[in-house]
């Protein structure tokens, strides 16, 4: 799916920021209108902040990143726009202001996404004259890390724009949840308000203190929540008897006057005084982009872990990483395949750039990451000669089965580097092939790597042939490679001289 080339992002606070932020990591430009004359300092910050996270996030090979720019007004903002996100403050009159302004100066048929957190899209459409247009699309701080964005519809939204959005936030790497019905606050904010209200009241009572309610969060049913959401948490705490037994044992439970839910302490200075103050002693030391780091390295780490999970196909926000990976190198090896290849010559099928995340204290790539890069360029091969995820989901796959790898020469951190590979055999089972990771910009060989792969089929556990016309791509590779001098290196064992 095409993904928009110019996007439109209308507010620059928090979510705003966000928002620029996964955009021009997945390649898209963004035009920017804030009238805060702090908006460029605060979008620049978060920016910042998610090259630092993205760098940690993933090993895939990203799209080249977009640029963002601040345009002069709302009309210069969405001029060129594919899709229009609106992250104005919360007041419905103000909103609709700016969408007569959009609208006087956009496509009619592009989509508006609101990302509103409470306020009905039917509420927004109201003055709007192409109201099937506008959607909301409700995103999560932060927004460059957090999957979740709920899609909601008004009375008058077409489902085409729906559809589109839903589309957009997939390949950018987010998971869309359509809401069913329209209502106020949506999904995950009726929650948010949910625990906020009795937080409030356990403070203001004295029974604990910000600090002792985040870490009752965060050491607890947070973790679990994290993966697991909530009914299934308590279907697994229901034992074997599943859902059905919790009920029945913690269902009358729900007529106890445990909570304050249907009320609400006065929101007075008094009230505002006590959370800020404990608030202030709890994380006053920390300044906020500090914390904003620690968020998102946690995030990260979190997410990276269930990845891992359920046999590599991911759980819960680790399964949206690992889609939005699989959608990563699938760009990058489309683009290497439309790429013009003379296949006489060593191919270059993987570039990308060294991440600070690759590096140990003198700043330089470490000895493992020059595996990574050598795997990655020997799945691009493979992508190169047609092992796609349909050849790998009938169970077929290529292993490597030994490697050797030569460490020449240092890099830095944030230098490009690019992968040069040579088919030195290729028969029905067998590859055989040859690395030199190259530095971008001075072309000196920094490391080589020799793997032999072997053809299995994964639901027998034994070596077999490969698929017919994957065998012939490889051939023809190694029988044009056949005519290059043996690249200097190949074929040595550990210490042995040349």
């Amino acid at each position: 799916m095409a993904l928009p080339r110019q996007v439109a992002v209308i507010g620059g606070g928090v979510i705003g920021a966000g928002w620029v932020a996964r955009y021009i990591h997945n390649g898209i430009d963004v035009a920017i209108f804030d009238p805060d004359p702090e908006a460029p300092r605060k979008v620049g910050e978060v920016v910042a902040g998610a090259d630092r996270a993205y760098a940690r996030l993933t090993n895939a090979p990203q799209t080249a990143k977009g640029s963002y720019r601040f345009a002069s007004s709302v009309a210069d903002a969405v001029k060129d726009a594919e899709l229009i996100t609106e992250a104005a403050p919360e007041q419905t009159a103000l909103k609709r202001k700016i969408y007569a302004e959009i609208e006087a100066a956009a496509g009619a048929d592009v989509p508006i996404a609101s990302s509103t957190s409470g306020i009905k899209p039917t509420d927004l459409q109201a003055e709007m004259k192409h109201p099937g247009r506008l959607l909301v699309a409700h995103p999560f701080n932060p927004v460059y890390l957090l999957p979740l964005v709920e899609i909601v519809g008004g009375e008058k939204s077409s489902e085409a724009a729906m559809t589109r959005a839903e589309e957009i936030f997939s390949e950018i790497g987010m998971k869309p949840l359509r809401i069913r019905k329209e209502i106020d606050a949506f999904v995950a904010d009726r929650f948010l308000e949910a625990v906020w209200r009795e937080a409030l009241w356990l403070v203001k009572d004295g029974v604990a203190t910000t600090e002792e309610i985040d870490d009752a969060i965060r050491f607890g049913f947070g973790l679990r929540w994290a993966q697991m959401g909530l009914f299934e948490t308590y279907r697994v705490a229901g034992g074997e008897a599943g859902m059905r037994h919790f009920m029945a044992q913690f269902g009358p439970t729900l007529s106890w006057p445990w909570t304050k839910l249907m009320d609400v302490p006065e929101f007075n200075n008094e009230l505002v005084d006590l959370i800020a103050g404990q608030s202030d002693a709890q994380s006053g030391h920390r300044s906020i982009r500090e914390l904003e780091r620690i968020r998102d390295e946690n995030l990260v780490a979190i997410m990276q872990a269930l990845k891992g999970q359920n046999d590599g196909k991911g759980w819960g926000a680790g399964e949206t990483l690992r889609q939005y990976e699989d959608r990563l190198y699938a760009r990058a090896h489309a683009r290497a395949a439309a790429a013009e290849h003379d296949i006489t010559k060593p191919l270059r099928l993987h570039e990308t750039t060294v991440s600070p995340a690759w590096t140990d204290y003198n700043g330089h790539m470490t000895e493992f990451r020059y595996l990574q890069v050598l795997g990655d360029a020997t799945d691009a091969l493979l992508r190169f000669v047609g092992m796609d995820e349909a050849y790998n989901a009938s169970g077929r796959s290529f292993y490597t089965v030994e490697t050797h790898i030569r460490h020449l020469r240092e890099v830095r951190a944030g230098k490009p580097i690019h992968a040069l590979t040579t088919v030195l055999m290729a028969d029905e089972k067998k590859l055989h092939l040859f690395h030199e990771i190259r530095h971008g910009e001075t072309d000196e060989v920094l490391a080589t790597g020799e793997h032999l792969l072997l053809h299995v089929d994964t639901k027998e556990g034994r070596a077999c042939p490969a698929g017919e016309e994957i065998q012939a791509k490889a051939k023809q590779i190694a029988a044009a490679h056949e005519a290059l001098p043996r690249p200097e290196g190949a074929g040595r064992s550990v210490g042995q001289k040349k």
